[in-house]
């Protein structure tokens, strides 16, 4: 049997891999970045660019995808789950909140390090008999006819060759694949740049995310192993970035997140290294293409508000693996058309709320006019006190309706 092959070792195409080979489909992992050698690290882990300063919220529909590859048992010891959300805007009364007893779940979600996510990802990639794993290879040149894709590729300067039924594009925003295949894009720029870091308070967090609207920004803070530990994600103003970055920024950083938060979380202590990446969303005319497939951001990257976007991503994956079963239950075509554009219209309902809930959100809370300034905390109040809309926003964000 031909392998599968996947275009991107980041998170979603080592969870894709790991699906996959859960079915007995082999696949062959392609990767332009050499990975880490975590053996050679010992007890650090070292950032890489696919396992970045970053941190992700996995949903309660991720975490389940999670356990059924049986991975959560080892990821579960560098995760933090999220009981509470609390919702709010700086300097305004509408409030909102989330209590997970009351929506009768055990967690909204688990908060994990993307350099522990990816580490445990890439271990277990590198330990599966059906995925060969190549990293530090560069795809030149990707071209199908209507039995197999072509895959021309630049290791350590030795050309290779690959073909297979089926090709998946994670390859990232600026997918190399996607831009071969002649896939157009419809960009937006936010025109905001996220710093994003690791914070300490004297206050523990007791597993209560914040969501916090202010001038600068929406700010997210989220708990993290260790009971003083938190994520910040904060989408400030392209240009202004280098104002939050640096050591001797410390205590500036530090001075704005009190300001933004009061003694909600404490005093901020302490803060961790600053990482800044800008915030745009790019949507992709068309995700399947003959037998080429795009996933992940290489399909749609969006805001980072709410932290839907891996999640997204990742039952974009698990649902492709359902209509590759049935595929390879029935000895048929991994690769037929038909059949990937019937996965594609199944995931476009999904996907199309996610990425109008974040862009809706980013869009309202940027726009300082005082009418609507008081809208929208109208409908936090609504959001706290309408019987009803809570389980509904709460099952939806934690991809349970997927």
């Amino acid at each position: 049997m031909q392998a599968i092959i996947i275009v991107g070792g980041g998170m979603v195409g080592l969870s894709l891999a790991l699906m996959l080979a859960k079915l007995e489909l082999k696949v062959t992992l392609l990767e332009a970045i050499k990975y880490p050698d975590y053996q050679a690290q010992g007890g650090e882990t070292p950032y890489h660019s696919s396992f970045d300063a970053r941190n992700t919220a996995l949903s309660r529909r991720s975490v389940e995808i999670y356990q059924e590859l049986g991975l959560w048992e080892t990821l579960q010891q560098y995760a933090t789950p999220i009981h509470q959300v609390h919702i709010s805007e700086q300097g305004s009364f509408g409030k909102a909140k989330l209590v997970n007893t009351e929506e009768k779940v055990e967690s909204f979600g688990q908060v994990i390090e993307n350099a522990w996510l990816g580490r445990v990802l890439l271990q277990s990639v590198q330990k599966n008999a059906f995925i060969e794993l190549i990293d530090g290879v560069q795809v030149t040149q990707l071209s199908q006819d209507k039995n197999k894709v072509s895959i021309t590729a630049l290791k350590d300067n030795h050309e290779i060759q690959l073909q297979s039924q089926l090709v998946i594009a994670a390859d990232g925003r600026d997918s190399f694949c996607r831009q071969a295949l002649g896939i157009g894009v419809d960009v937006h720029d936010y025109d905001q740049v996220a710093i994003v870091t690791t914070v300490q308070t004297s206050k523990p967090h007791q597993q209560v995310g914040f969501e916090r609207f202010s001038p600068l920004g929406p700010l997210a803070l989220l708990p993290l192993h260790g009971d003083y530990r938190r994520s910040v994600v904060w989408p400030v103003k392209k240009g202004t970035e280098q104002e939050w970055l640096g050591e001797e920024n410390d205590q500036h950083f530090l001075d704005a997140l009190q300001q933004t938060y009061g003694d909600r979380a404490g005093k901020f202590e302490k803060t961790g290294k600053r990482f800044s990446y800008p915030l745009s969303q790019v949507l992709a005319h068309q995700q399947i293409s003959g037998r080429v497939v795009l996933m992940g951001n290489a399909a749609h990257t969006i805001h980072p508000v709410a932290g839907q976007g891996f999640n997204l991503c990742l039952r974009d994956a698990f649902v492709l693996c359902r209509y590759l079963a049935h595929q390879q239950q029935h000895g048929l075509d991994l690769g037929d058309h038909e059949m990937l554009k019937s996965y594609e219209q199944a995931r476009l309902s999904d996907q199309k709320k996610v990425i109008f809930f974040c862009d809706k959100v980013v869009r309202g809370f940027s726009n300082h006019n005082p009418i609507l300034k008081i809208a929208r905390n109208t409908g936090l109040l609504a959001f706290d006190l309408i019987p009803g809309v809570k389980p509904m926003v709460a099952t939806f964000a934690m991809g349970l309706k997927a």
